[in-house]
């Protein structure tokens, strides 16, 4: 493996003048985006355990054969319709890129098949996808960009995968490269909002997964699921059980993409505010933890995949798909 190439990083984030409080970058960036003019081609991709996930594509790949491939990642319980994952999808497809969002399992709107579910860990899928890309158009070039969540399974990916990586670069947007100390995090004054909106969402999914499958794997009741608290408590009794781990201390352990950095040997940018109200100060890595192949992009302000720019008032300007997409051109040909 060569040595990582020299490139120009984005510009510094600076926020807009008027949203520069963590909380209002966080949300408002939601509700600012502006409706674009995107259509996707959905797939449904069997996987290789008889489940499937949903892809959406900016184009069918067949007709446009030199076009590089990035792929999209999105956070926990995102979709298609998450503003920063329709964002970029957009954003990359103006900067003359394919772009497909993988959808993690169930998280398309309809129920996968399986009693599984997916989690912060979760590469199988990924690494089956990069593969199938692989056969269907050799020597195409791809990429992916992951926030949050997706931005964990993408660091651990590369990680796992290291000198083999067939990724041209790596960008992981906000994502909780230490998922022992997020979850604390999350489940502290100012921030308990988020959790409570999350957990709600996880709880319902899993609700209609035990409603589903009569045979559900786990001893759990529907007053059990409705009983949590916390991230942390649905991990301990749902996702760490469901997806082969002791319990959350081991699910996090095992899952944490920061254990994965020194692996990595393909272009990593890591994309982060130091105001976060996701994510412990934990998740930064130290220098020694970082190989040459990775990059860290901090900055002051930006919330959790916020990172809202622009001068006038509530015209909100987005860094991410301004800045990103330039970024990976300089490791996808003349795009």
């Amino acid at each position: 493996m060569q040595a990582p190439e020299i490139v120009k990083l984005p510009p510094a984030f600076k926020p807009a003048w008027w949203l520069r409080n963590c909380h209002l970058q966080t949300i408002v960036a939601k509700y600012l985006a502006p409706r674009r003019a995107l259509t996707t081609e959905t797939e449904m991709l069997a996987l290789p355990d008889g489940d499937h996930i949903q892809l959406n594509w900016t184009e069918n790949p067949e007709q446009a054969a030199d076009k590089p491939i990035v792929l999209v990642l999105h956070g926990l319980e995102g979709n298609i319709h998450s503003h920063y994952a329709a964002g970029m999808l957009y954003a990359l497809q103006q900067q003359g890129f394919i772009a497909v969002l993988m959808h993690f399992r169930g998280c398309n709107g309809v129920a996968n098949r399986l009693p599984r579910a997916y989690h912060s860990g979760d590469t199988a899928d990924l690494a089956y996808l990069v593969a199938q890309l692989q056969l269907r158009y050799p020597g195409r070039q791809l990429a992916a960009v992951g926030f949050s969540l997706g931005g964990n399974v993408l660091v651990k990916y590369c990680g796992e995968q290291g000198a083999q990586c067939v990724l041209k670069a790596a960008i992981a947007v906000s994502a909780p490269l230490a998922l022992a100390p997020s979850a604390q995090r999350i489940n502290q004054a100012g921030s308990k909002v988020y959790q409570r909106y999350l957990l709600g969402r996880l709880k319902a999914t899993m609700l209609r997964k035990l409603e589903r499958h009569k045979d559900f794997p786990l001893p759990v009741s529907k007053a059990q699921i409705l009983a949590l608290k916390t991230i942390r408590d649905f991990d301990d009794l749902l996702t760490a059980p469901l997806h082969g781990f002791q319990n959350a201390d081991d699910y996090y352990q095992k899952s944490s993409g920061k254990a994965f950095l020194k692996q990595v040997r393909v272009p990593l940018l890591l994309v982060h505010a130091k105001d976060d109200p996701f994510l412990s100060p934990a998740v930064l890595p130290k220098a020694d933890e970082m190989p040459p192949y990775v990059q860290l992009l901090l900055s002051r302000h930006g919330g959790h995949v916020g990172f809202v720019t622009g001068n006038t008032p509530f015209k909100a300007e987005y860094y991410l798909e301004q800045q990103l997409p330039p970024y990976l051109s300089q490791f996808l040909g003349n795009h």
